[in-house]
C-alpha cells in the first residue's frame, strides 16, 4: 500500500497538530505501509527563515520518505508551486492521499489535484471546522468554502476527526461526509537523566507543587482564565509554583502581553516563563509537574494534554478540550468550565491533595498507553485505508 501524507508544514512553530504527522508516518511505515510525506519549508508567518532542509528530493526518515518544497510565492498563506507541480505529476503513484489541514492553499489545492488525477483522498481538518474557529475571519472563510473547501469536503473519501465531539460539532457547509474518529498518538518522553539539574536551570523549586502550562501562547488557550484563577488560589495561601512554557512567533504581541500580565501579577515571584521548550527541558517539566493545565476555549484534541497524560501527570482542562470526557471518565485529572471560578476550584481540588494527583496521574498514564499509542492508531488507519482502496 502506497500512501501520501500532505501537510502545509511540520515546523515546531505551528505546534502539535502539524508535528504529529511525523509520528503517524513512522507508525504506518513500521506496519509495512510505503509512506511519503509531502510538505513545505514554511517556518512561521512573521519573518522567520525557512526550514533549513534539502528541497525537492526524497529524504529517508524513520522508515518513510519526506519531501520538502519551497513555500512561495506567498509564504504567509503556505502556497507552494513546486509542491503542486510535483503532486500533479506523482499523485497517481499512490493508492490514497491523506491531507492534514483545511483553509490552506496547500491542502485545498492538493485535494483538487487529487480529484483531477482520480486518486481518493482523506481530509483531517485540524479543528478548522469547529464553529468557534470558523467565526474568526468568517466572511473570508465562507467565501473560501464556497470556492474550494465545500467541494473538497463533498468529494473526500472520508473526513478524519480526532474525537467524537469534534465530528459532532464540525460544520460541513451543507455536505454529507463519511467520518473517521481516530485519535492522535503521542510518544511520551522519557525522564531525562539530568532531570533535577534541568529543572533547577529553568528556575523550578524542588519543594513546591508545580502547575505547568505548556502550549502555544494564544488567546484560545484560556490564559485569561488561568492567570486570575492562580492568583485566587495564591490569595488563599495555597503553595504552588507556576511555569509558563510556550511561545507564539506568529503573534509576538500577544505573547508579550501575557508576559507583562504575569510580571505585574502577585504570583510573579512563584512564576517562571521559559518560552518554547523541547527535548530534555520539555521532558523534565512534564515529568516534574504535579498538574498540567490547559483551559482552552476550544481544542479539537490537545496533543500536549495527551503527552502529559502519557508521562503520568494529571491534567486540568476545560470542557472545550474535546478529550474532556475521556479525562473525566478515566479520572485522569479534572475538567472545568470556561470560567475563572471553575478553574480556580479545580486547581484547589488538585493542589489540596497531592496523593490524589498521583492517583489520577497513574490513571492518565494507563489511559494514554491504551488509547494514544501510535501502534494502535496506525492499525486503525490502515484498516480504513484498505477499505477505501
Amino acid at each position: 500500500m502506497k500512501v501520501l501524507q500532505i501537510v502545509p508544514s511540520v515546523s515546531l512553530v505551528y505546534g502539535g497538530p502539524s508535528q504529529m504527522i511525523l509520528g503517524f508516518s513512522q507508525a504506518l511505515a513500521e506496519q509495512g505501509v510505503d509512506v511519503t510525506l509531502l510538505t513545505t519549508d514554511s517556518n512561521g508567518d512573521s519573518g522567520q527563515d525557512p526550514l533549513d532542509v534539502p528541497l525537492n528530493q526524497a529524504i529517508p526518515q524513520d522508515g518513510y520518505q519526506i519531501r520538502y518544497c519551497r513555500c512561495s510565492p506567498f509564504r504567509r498563506y503556505k502556497f507552494s508551486l513546486p509542491l503542486f507541480q510535483w503532486l500533479w505529476n506523482h499523485a497517481g503513484d499512490y493508492d490514497l492521499v491523506h491531507i492534514h489541514a483545511l483553509f490552506s492553499p496547500v491542502s485545498s489545492l492538493s485535494a483538487w489535484i487529487c480529484r483531477q488525477r482520480g486518486v481518493p483522498y482523506v481530509l483531517r481538518p485540524l479543528g478548522t471546522l469547529d464553529p468557534a474557529d470558523l467565526r474568526k475571519k468568517s466572511r473570508l472563510k465562507d467565501l473560501y468554502a464556497r470556492v474550494l473547501e465545500r467541494e473538497n469536503l463533498a468529494q473526500a473519501a472520508a473526513v478524519h476527526f480526532t474525537t467524537a465531539e469534534e465530528a459532532k460539532i464540525s460544520h460541513r457547509f451543507g455536505v454529507k461526509t463519511e467520518d473517521w474518529v481516530i485519535p492522535l498518538g503521542v510518544t511520551p518522553p522519557e525522564s531525562p537523566p539530568r532531570m533535577q539539574e534541568i529543572c533547577q536551570e529553568l528556575g523550578v523549586d524542588a519543594t513546591r507543587p508545580l502547575v505547568l502550562f505548556m502550549s502555544r501562547v494564544e488567546p484560545k488557550k484560556g490564559l485569561d482564565l488561568l492567570i486570575p484563577a492562580l492568583e485566587a488560589v495564591a490569595a488563599k495561601g495555597v503553595e504552588f509554583q507556576f511555569v509558563l512554557a510556550g511561545s507564539n512567533p506568529q503573534d509576538p504581541a500577544y505573547e508579550q502581553r501575557i508576559g507583562d500580565r504575569l510580571r505585574h501579577s502577585p504570583i510573579h515571584p512563584q512564576t517562571r516563563i521559559t518560552g518554547f521548550v523541547s527535548g530534555d527541558s520539555k521532558a523534565a517539566l512534564l515529568h516534574r509537574a504535579d498538574l498540567f493545565v490547559l483551559p482552552s476555549y476550544y481544542e479539537n484534541f490537545g496533543i500536549a494534554v495527551a503527552e502529559a497524560m502519557g508521562v503520568g501527570t494529571p491534567v486540568l482542562i476545560s470542557d472545550r478540550v474535546q478529550i474532556c470526557d475521556a479525562v473525566a471518565d478515566s479520572e485522569s485529572g479534572w475538567v472545568a468550565d470556561c470560567s475563572v471560578e471553575s478553574v480556580r476550584d479545580r486547581l484547589l481540588d488538585g493542589l489540596a491533595n497531592l496523593d490524589d494527583c498521583q492517583r489520577r496521574g497513574n490513571n492518565a498514564r494507563t489511559y494514554a498507553t491504551q488509547y494514544y499509542s501510535w501502534q494502535a492508531i496506525a492499525q486503525t488507519a490502515i484498516e480504513q485505508y484498505q477499505r477505501i482502496i
